[in-house]
C-alpha cells in the first residue's frame, strides 16, 4: 500500500473549446490570432492570421484523475481530440490502480510506452496534462499546495512580464517588461523589418529606457533575418529575442547566441520538450533563458528535471505561460526570478486569467506580481458551467 493509502481509480479526458488551455481558440478580434509572424507566414494565403492555418483546431485538453476516496485532480494542456484519445485509450492503463504518490513511475511508463510515436508535441501534451492532474490530486490528499511539496517558496511574490502588443499598457499595470509579438518576418524583407523596428522605437519611447522590451518571434525566422532583428533591437536596449527558429534547428540557436556577443539574451524552448531537448538548448546552444511550458514539456515532473539541469549550468528557467501551473514552480526556484503572463484580453488592456473561462479562482498578477494561496494542489477547480466533452475509451474521434 502506498503512503497515502489511496489509489487512482479513474482517468477522464475532456475536450473544451473557446479558450482555456488552447488560448489561441479566440475570435478574430483578439490580438493573439491577428497578423503575427509564424512559420506559415511565407505563404500569402496563411499570413494574415494564425487561425487561417488552423492553430485553434485542436482545442483544450482537460484531464481529471480520481482516487479511491473521491479526490479529483485537474490537469490542462492543448491537443484536444487526438490528445484526449491518447489519454483515454493508451495512457490510462499506466495510471489506474497506481498508488497516488507513484508519479515518477507513472510518468516514466507513459513516456517509454509512447516513445515510438511521441517524445514531443501532442503526445507530450497529453502526458503533461495527466502529470499535472496527478500532482494536483496528491496535493489535495496531503492538504498542501504544490509549491510546498516541491521545496517551498523562495520569495513571497513573483514579478511578471506581460506578453502582448501593448507594452506601454503593461507598464501601467505594474509589469516589469513587455514582450511583443513580431509582426513581420523574413518574407516581408527590409520593409517589414523597418516596420517592426518602427513599432519597437515607438514602444521604447512610451515606456522609457528602464522598462524591459523583448521580441516573441514564434519559430518564424531564418538565421540572417534573426541576426538583423537582433542587431537592430540591441540598439534599442531590448532584453532578449525569443524562439526565432524551428524548434529542431539547434544549430541556428547556437549561431545566434554566438553572434549576440552578450549584448542581448537569446531565449527559447517553448515548443521543445523533455530533459533531452532542453539538454541540447543548454549544452549545445548555450542559450540564456530556457522557456519550457509545463503543459507541453512533460508536466511538473519533467519541468523539475529540466530546471535542475538548467540550474547546474547557470541558466534561467522562465516557463512559457501556463498560468498557475507555472507559478507554483517558479516561486520555488532562485533561477526563475520572474515569470510570464500572457495578456488574454483581446486588446491587451486588461489582466484576465490565462485559462479563462475554464477555471475558477485562478491566480492572476496584481500590479504585475503574483502571490500564491495556501490552497492544496494547484488551488484551482473547473468552473461549473464549463462545457466538457468527454472522450471515452474505445470511442472513435477521427
Amino acid at each position: 500500500m502506498g503512503a497515502t493509502g489511496q489509489y487512482i481509480t479513474a482517468v477522464r479526458a475532456y475536450v473544451v473549446g473557446g479558450g482555456g488551455g488552447d488560448y489561441h481558440d479566440q475570435g478574430q478580434e483578439h490580438w493573439i490570432v491577428n497578423e503575427i509572424a509564424t512559420p506559415m507566414s511565407i505563404y500569402p494565403e496563411y499570413k494574415q492570421t494564425r487561425t487561417s492555418f488552423g492553430i485553434n483546431l485542436l482545442k483544450t485538453l482537460v484531464v481529471e484523475v480520481e482516487t479511491t476516496k473521491g479526490e479529483v485532480g485537474i490537469g490542462i494542456s492543448t491537443g484536444g481530440y487526438p490528445a484526449a484519445w491518447v489519454v483515454a485509450n493508451h495512457l490510462e492503463r499506466f495510471i489506474i490502480g497506481q498508488p497516488v504518490e507513484n508519479i515518477e513511475k507513472m510518468w516514466d511508463q507513459m513516456y517509454r510506452a509512447t516513445m515510438y510515436y511521441g517524445r514531443k508535441g501532442l503526445v507530450m501534451n497529453a502526458i503533461s496534462a495527466v502529470d499535472l492532474a496527478l500532482w494536483d490530486v496528491l496535493g489535495k490528499i496531503r492538504k498542501e499546495p504544490i509549491y510546498s511539496m516541491i521545496g517551498g517558496l523562495v520569495r513571497d511574490e513573483q514579478p511578471c512580464y506581460a506578453t502582448g502588443p501593448r507594452p506601454d499598457l503593461a507598464k501601467e499595470m505594474g509589469f516589469i517588461g513587455g514582450k511583443m509579438p513580431l509582426q513581420y518576418g523574413q518574407i516581408d524583407g527590409e520593409e517589414g523589418l523597418s516596420k517592426n523596428m518602427e513599432k519597437a522605437a515607438l514602444m521604447r519611447e512610451r515606456v522609457g529606457n528602464d522598462f524591459w522590451l523583448m521580441w516573441d518571434c514564434w519559430v518564424a525566422l531564418d538565421l540572417p533575418y534573426a541576426q538583423k532583428l537582433m542587431d537592430r533591437s540591441t540598439e534599442l536596449g531590448f532584453k532578449w529575442v525569443e524562439e526565432c527558429f524551428n524548434p529542431e534547428d539547434y544549430w541556428s540557436y547556437k549561431e545566434l547566441k554566438r553572434r549576440a556577443d552578450n549584448k542581448i539574451m537569446v531565449s527559447g524552448g517553448e515548443h521543445d520538450a523533455s530533459r533531452y531537448g532542453f539538454r541540447m538548448l543548454i549544452e549545445f546552444c548555450d542559450i540564456d533563458i530556457l522557456q519550457p511550458d509545463v503543459s507541453w514539456c512533460g508536466g511538473l515532473t519533467e519541468l523539475i528535471k529540466i530546471g535542475n539541469l538548467a540550474e547546474s549550468h547557470g541558466k534561467y528557467v522562465v516557463p512559457h505561460g501556463s498560468g498557475v501551473y507555472s507559478y507554483h514552480y517558479v516561486m520555488t526556484k532562485t533561477n526563475s526570478p520572474f515569470a510570464e503572463y500572457i495578456m488574454m484580453s483581446p486588446e491587451a488592456d486588461r489582466v484576465v486569467p490565462q485559462f479563462y473561462p475554464l477555471l475558477k479562482e485562478e491566480i492572476i498578477p496584481v500590479n504585475g506580481k503574483v502571490r500564491l494561496s495556501e490552497k492544496p494542489g494547484f488551488g484551482v477547480e473547473l468552473n461549473e458551467n464549463a462545457v466538457l466533452q468527454e472522450i471515452k475509451k474505445g470511442v472513435e474521434v477521427f
